[in-house]
């Protein structure tokens, strides 16, 4: 009777479950929509029904599409992810520790620092672009009055991937980066670093061989919010990059302009990608935390 009391489910249950499986529709439909079209045959369209299976589109996006380079907007997001999540992995981690003992101004800072999460992101666009701009004029017109002709001729701009961009990614990334190693150094035990110490480790020692392999995890879990932010970013990154263009910017203007399915195959690349990067960010933490787990008395 008990366990039939326990298996009976609330009046408020099938209500909430359909509730729920509408919000799980609306969240991954639109990819499993995009996902379906990108394998349709060669005479596919943009909507429902599908007209064949195959891989046709992809194919249609490796030869390119236009005069837009895919190869290279993909290398060029890649890259742009690779060193936004590299240093958001290493700024966080020192801020993290910085933070664990009284900082003057450190509120301060800090309050800066969130700051960028409530602003509008074209906003911060616009002020880097303004910012590099402003850069540019005050570089030329130092190089006209050194009479530098050759230096100003060939001058092109400051703004760029590894400079505007770079910088625009990070008040995106660093801030979520930030709130995470404050949580982890919250609840984490300084007893076993203390030991380290007495045993007579020095301070990198300690980190390296204690406190690195206990954050270790969360680490990995800032890098996949670096990689995986920077990878779809769009409105931070659309004044702030000069001359060229990421995958996600190519993507946005070729929605105008490609009337076909590979548009949607370039959708389901970019998505596999993201999941690839979360899958291999998820096995690793798994592996590290058994580690942790080993390691621990």
């Amino acid at each position: 009777m008990q366990a039939r009391v326990s298996d009976a489910r609330a009046p408020g249950f099938w209500p909430l479950a359909f509730v729920f499986a509408l919000f799980v529709l609306f969240m991954y439909g639109p990819m499993l929509t995009i996902f379906v079209l990108s394998f349709q045959g060669p005479e596919g369209g943009l909507t429902f029904p599908l007209r064949g299976v195959s891989l046709h589109w992809f194919h249609k996006l490796a030869e390119g599409l236009g005069t837009v380079d895919i190869g290279a907007a993909f290398r060029r997001s890649l890259l742009l992810g690779a060193v936004v999540t590299a240093f958001t992995v290493a700024l966080s981690v020192l801020a993290g520790l910085a933070f664990r003992k009284r900082l003057r101004g450190g509120n301060a800072l800090f309050y800066v620092t969130v700051a960028s999460l409530i602003m509008p992101s074209i906003i911060v666009s616009l002020g880097i672009g303004l910012q590099f701009r402003l850069i540019d004029s005050g570089v030329k017109s130092a190089l006209a009055a050194m009479g530098a002709e050759g230096l100003l001729e060939n001058y092109g701009t400051a703004l760029g991937l590894m400079t505007s961009a770079l910088g625009a990614h990070l008040t995106w990334t660093l801030p979520f980066g930030l709130l995470i190693m404050f949580a982890v150094f919250n609840r984490f035990n300084p007893a076993y670093e203390e030991a380290a110490r007495d045993l007579g480790a020095t301070p990198w020692q300690a980190f390296r061989h204690v406190v690195l392999p206990l954050i270790g995890p969360s680490v990995v879990g800032i890098g996949m919010f670096g990689f995986t932010l920077s990878w779809d970013e769009i409105a931070r990154t659309s004044q702030a990059i000069g001359d060229v263009n990421t995958l996600p910017l190519e993507l946005q203007g070729l929605t105008s302009t490609v009337t076909t399915p590979a548009i949607y195959a370039l959708g389901t690349v970019t998505t596999v990608v993201s999941f690839l990067v979360m899958g291999v960010t998820v096995g690793l933490a798994m592996w590290l935390g058994r580690r942790q787990g080993k390691a621990l008395p």
